[in-house]
C-alpha cells in the first residue's frame, strides 16, 4: 500500500476550508477530516476558555487520527485506487493562532504536536469570499480576518511543508486546490 497523504486546509474562519475539504474529498473518492472544533463548540458554547482550546487540541488530533485510519483502512482492502488521501480540515497550526490571538500564549502540548506531526501539503484560504454568520464565528470583520490571514501566511512561509494559497470563488478555489493537490503527488 502506498502511503497515506495528508493535506491541511488552514485559514481564517469563514473562508471556505470546511466546503473545500468536501469537494476534494469527493473528487479523489476518499474522506476527510472534519473540524473538531465546530463540535466541541456546538456542544460546550461559544464561552471557551484558554483550557478549553487544549481540549479542542486534543480532539482534533484523536479525530485525525482515526480519520487517518479509517482511509489506511479502506485502501488496504482497495488497491490501486490511487494514491490515498487524507484531506484535513484543521491543524494545529490553527490551535496556535486561535491560542495566540485570543489569548496572547499557547500551550506547549500544541507547540510540540506542531513540532512532531507531518504534513503533505498545506492550502491557505484566503480571505477574499464574503463572510458567511453562523452561530461559531467570532470575526465578521474584513481587518481582523486578513491580520488572522497574515499571522497564517506567515506560519506558511517559516515552515518546511509546501503550501499553496487558495483565493477566487468556490470554482476557482477548487480548480486551485487541485492543481496543487496534483503537481504535488500527480493525482
Amino acid at each position: 500500500m502506498q502511503q497515506l497523504k495528508k493535506i491541511v486546509v488552514i485559514g481564517p474562519e469563514s473562508t471556505g476550508k470546511s466546503t473545500l475539504c468536501e469537494q476534494l474529498a469527493g473528487h479523489y473518492k476518499t474522506i476527510w477530516c472534519r473540524e473538531y472544533a465546530r463540535e466541541y463548540l456546538l456542544k460546550h458554547g461559544m464561552d471557551y476558555t484558554y483550557d478549553n482550546l487544549l481540549e479542542i487540541a486534543k480532539g482534533q488530533i484523536a479525530l485525525e487520527d482515526k480519520t487517518a485510519a479509517g482511509v489506511a483502512e479502506k485502501y488496504r482492502y482497495s488497491p490501486g485506487e490511487g494514491s490515498p488521501l487524507l484531506f484535513i480540515d484543521t491543524d494545529m497550526y490553527v490551535m496556535k493562532v486561535w491560542c495566540e490571538f485570543v489569548f496572547n500564549q499557547c500551550h506547549q502540548w500544541i507547540i510540540d504536536q506542531i513540532v512532531t506531526r507531518r504534513y503533505d501539503l498545506y492550502l491557505l484560504c484566503n480571505t477574499d469570499l464574503p463572510w458567511t454568520k453562523d452561530e461559531l464565528r467570532e470575526y465578521p470583520d474584513l481587518e481582523t480576518r486578513e491580520r488572522l490571514y497574515r499571522m497564517y501566511k506567515d506560519i506558511m512561509i517559516n515552515q518546511h511543508t509546501p503550501w499553496a494559497d487558495i483565493s477566487g470563488d468556490y470554482t476557482g478555489r477548487f480548480e486551485k486546490a487541485k492543481k496543487a493537490v496534483g503537481k504535488l503527488f500527480e493525482v
